[in-house]
């Protein structure tokens, strides 16, 4: 399988995620069976999500290894707040924040820290193209989306973009599903609420695996409600009224990842049936199995429904399409 082949099925993989789960976001698991069952097709388009990751793209296409926070900061000051008039829509509250503090003229990392959000997945959501950019190379692509994540966060916000970026990394390098979480894990410190709970989802998912097996039955799927009440159990914080929150949403993905074992639908209709912020949730474990199984592992009928983003939330993506940016990020590199 071919560089560019993996980066197209990354971000055709996170395109459809988000798409996917767009509009099960903050809702609970029995919802989304109430209103859909299961959801396993696209209807709407994507989110603030894809976008950001498409602008991530650009930034790196520009930069390259050299991206530092400041170059980060110059780009939201000149492509991104000159085209918002007002609040920004659709944009998590990470990326709210910080447009304002760049337009106070703080300066990074005090812009990812006055918001107070900088728990966020605002980062983890926008992460794959720093690890399509670092294949083989999780550290690397942990250091580079950091560069980034000083702008607009810290924290776990910031550890959840780098597990994201590093699995990202070792699935476009072809590892194993249980490789690509342990190199999501390599790059964060063990103590951390991020790593503790990828650990605790991953220890959940064991012993489903095993139950089941016992049992004679099939693979992990959405339908299955019981894991998916464990997971639940095991990293979301309950009653907090805000679902964006990145020690959950990476661990979350990374679950469905490996529920899915790498493959793109599988993994993808399970993140988004555990609810909470299902676009990010869906759009991360998209990009991991796209980077993994290449363009042809996205269903498709689920790439004929990704069509040019169309900028309302950054204005200054309208009409590119993810393919094009994985294939510019490719040469890029």
């Amino acid at each position: 399988m071919t560089y560019r082949d993996r980066a197209r099925g990354c971000l055709l993989g996170l395109a459809a995620g988000d798409a996917l789960g767009a509009p099960a976001e903050n809702l609970s698991p029995p919802e989304i069976r109430r209103r859909w069952g299961r959801l396993t097709e696209i209807e709407g388009g994507g989110t603030d999500d894809t976008e950001y990751a498409i602008f991530a793209a650009s930034l790196l296409v520009r930069h390259g290894h050299g991206l530092t926070a400041a170059d980060v900061a110059a780009a939201y000051r000149t492509e991104i707040i000159p085209l918002v008039a007002g609040p920004m829509r659709g944009a998590g509250f990470s990326e709210l924040g910080t447009i304002e503090a760049l337009r106070r003229g703080l300066e990074p990392p005090l812009t990812g820290l006055v918001h107070s959000h900088g728990w966020s997945d605002g980062l983890a959501m926008r992460a794959a193209p720093y690890g399509i950019f670092c294949p083989g190379d999780p550290a690397e692509a942990a250091r580079l989306v950091e560069q980034d994540g000083l702008v607009s966060g810290s924290g776990e916000g910031i550890l959840g973009g780098r597990a994201v970026a590093g699995a990202v990394a070792a699935a476009m390098d072809g590892a194993t599903p249980r490789e690509v979480v342990a190199a999501a894990l390599s790059v964060i410190p063990e103590d951390s609420w991020t790593a503790r709970n990828v650990v605790r989802a991953r220890e959940t998912l064991g012993r489903s695996f095993a139950s089941r097996e016992a049992d004679g039955a099939g693979a992990i799927g959405a339908d299955d409600t019981d894991v998916i009440d464990a997971l639940h159990e095991a990293v979301v914080v309950e009653h907090y009224p805000w679902t964006d929150v990145a020690p959950e949403a990476v661990a979350l993905a990374l679950a469905a990842f490996l529920a899915g074992d790498g493959e793109v639908e599988a993994a993808v209709t399970f993140a988004v049936s555990l609810g909470r912020d299902a676009d990010t949730i869906g759009a991360i474990a998209g990009a991991i199995a796209g980077a993994l199984r290449g363009e042809s592992g996205v269903p498709e009928r689920w790439a004929a429904r990704i069509g040019p983003v169309t900028g309302k939330c950054l204005p200054v993506v309208a009409g590119k399409h993810v393919l094009d940016v994985a294939d510019e990020l490719a040469g890029g590199r």
